[in-house]
């Protein structure tokens, strides 16, 4: 029986490099995918997880700030409005339902995950555009700094940076997610940008006395995006967890009207031990998004290696 899967598992191998022989890498990826049921759970649970956001004012029965129970909240008896009748997951310890504050948090969650990964992308493509196009000594100085910013913990700098400011909104969040993952796509986009400079292309191109200009940006950029883009679903995984840190410390909005899910779970701190429901929502949310969006990741980075197509 263990000879026959190896055979068929060898099978499956020859089978694929002879269907990716003359298809390109991005079709053979798809391909890969499609038959990847790693990929196929990650990509459900973020679908699911943008539905959510995007229907979010629709789906929430009820406004998240409002606090329609709040006469079924004791503090002298510590207790708080449980699952009913039109709140299904009850409410939170000032009488807001807790189903509409997940969901409308889903919504702030999302804008602060893709709005940090993308402004954090920009930055690392100027300065991974830089390093790879001109390399000397423009090379070493963003190297040096990418080093000194990549030498700290994320989670640690992206504190430091929400400290500096004298008020913390979503847009510090943001800003200091967003800065913490600037060397990584830098690094990331130099190294794939100087093995496009030694390739075959690039050297024909030189040598037609091609712009420089147009070799960086026709033949070298569009072929060092794959690593990239690849790298920018993973860090969304880590964008979604570094933002719910630094709102469970305290270094976001102050507004609990608009909820969001490391703040809801920075808020159930003080009464976990006797509702740990409180924490258990927003806490199962953020791993659950970060899990999917970490396996389309690895899906993806798999599916685009050049060396599996041999």
């Amino acid at each position: 029986m263990v000879l026959n899967t190896q055979r068929k598992d060898k099978l499956d191998a020859l089978a694929d490099t002879a269907s990716d022989a003359g298809v390109s890498l991005a079709a053979s990826a798809w391909r890969r995918l499609r038959r990847n049921p790693v990929f196929i759970v990650g990509a459900l649970v973020i679908v699911a997880f943008v539905l959510l956001a995007l229907l979010a004012p629709l789906l929430a029965p009820h406004d998240p700030a409002q606090r329609l129970l709040e006469s079924q909240v004791s503090r002298a008896e510590n207790t708080i409005p449980p699952s009913q009748p039109g709140f299904p997951l009850g409410g939170d310890q000032y009488g807001r339902d807790l189903l509409s504050r997940l969901l409308l948090g889903s919504q702030q969650t999302l804008l602060v995950a893709v709005l940090a990964t993308v402004i954090g992308l920009g930055g690392g493509l100027v300065l991974g555009l830089l390093a790879g196009a001109f390399g000397g000594w423009v090379d070493s100085l963003v190297m040096r700094i990418a080093d000194v910013m990549l030498s700290v913990p994320s989670l640690l700098l992206a504190v430091s940076i929400g400290a500096l400011f004298a008020e913390q909104t979503q847009f510090t969040v943001i800003l200091a997610v967003a800065i913490v993952q600037v060397p990584i796509f830098g690094r990331l986009l130099r190294g794939t940008m100087l093995a496009q400079r030694a390739s075959d292309h690039v050297l024909a191109a030189r040598a037609l006395g091609v712009k420089e200009s147009a070799i960086v940006f026709r033949h070298m950029l569009p072929n060092a995006l794959g690593p990239v883009i690849v790298q920018a679903t993973l860090v969304l995984a880590v964008a979604i967890i570094d933002a719910a840190a630094l709102s469970f410390l305290g270094l976001g909005a102050a507004d609990d009207s608009v909820p969001e899910w490391g703040q809801m779970l920075g808020g159930a701190q003080n009464i976990i031990d006797s509702h740990p429901q409180l924490a258990f929502w927003p806490a199962g949310c953020i791993i659950l998004v970060a899990f999917g969006f970490t396996l389309v990741g690895e899906s993806l980075r798999d599916a685009l290696d050049p060396k599996r197509r041999r």
